[in-house]
């Protein structure tokens, strides 16, 4: 029986392209589902490409029902992967699926993290700071932004003259490198855990 993974994005989904396209050719897991809180994301098009179903969701639904829990729990979800998701995860959402929520961080944490630390705010900071270095964080989901164990981190060099640009691609370079290979062994502990 493969593994069932979820991706929760907000936006352009290049994370959750890499996603799918490394799980397309794999017997042990798939992307069964991809949710959104914004219609005009262009991940769902991208999910889309590979046939796979969508739900795009509001603030009322996300936060005040168990609608989108119901959905997950159809699904026999296993793992829940955020991918460029800028909510905060309810309560209810993190007790249905204990230590089965992950995030990935474009920095390294703790440091940039919290509420408003994404995308290009971080990167920003990062250059404003003159840091030498910056990288990923992919770690699990808890009821504060950026705040769960980390799973994993990797970084990249800050060169004198990187840009925003640079610094973003460096990023970007990791975080598609490693993401579903992180995601995979994630679920091969949890097989092993049964």
């Amino acid at each position: 029986m493969k593994k069932r993974i979820a991706i929760f994005a907000s936006g352009s989904g290049s994370n959750a392209q890499k996603i799918m396209e490394y799980f397309k050719k794999s017997n042990e897991a798939e992307v069964s589902i991809v949710l959104s809180n914004n219609p005009d994301a262009y991940v769902l098009q991208r999910a889309d490409n590979f046939e796979i179903p969508t739900h795009v969701f509001d603030k009322k639904e996300f936060r005040d029902t168990d609608e989108v829990i119901n959905i997950l729990k159809n699904l026999q979800i296993d793992l829940i992967v955020l991918a460029g998701f800028l909510w905060l995860v309810p309560k209810n959402l993190l007790a249905a699926f204990p230590n089965k929520i992950i995030n990935i961080h474009p920095a390294l944490l703790p440091a940039y993290g919290g509420k408003g630390m994404y995308g290009d705010f971080v990167h920003k900071s990062v250059l404003a700071n003159k840091e030498t270095e910056s990288g990923i964080t992919i770690h699990f989901v808890n009821e504060h932004f950026d705040e769960g164990e980390t799973i994993y981190q990797a970084r990249f060099k800050i060169e004198p003259g990187d840009d925003l640009e640079m610094i973003k691609f460096k990023g970007q370079q990791l975080e598609h490198q490693h993401f579903p290979r992180v995601i995979e062994n994630l679920l091969k502990k949890m097989k092993s855990n049964l």
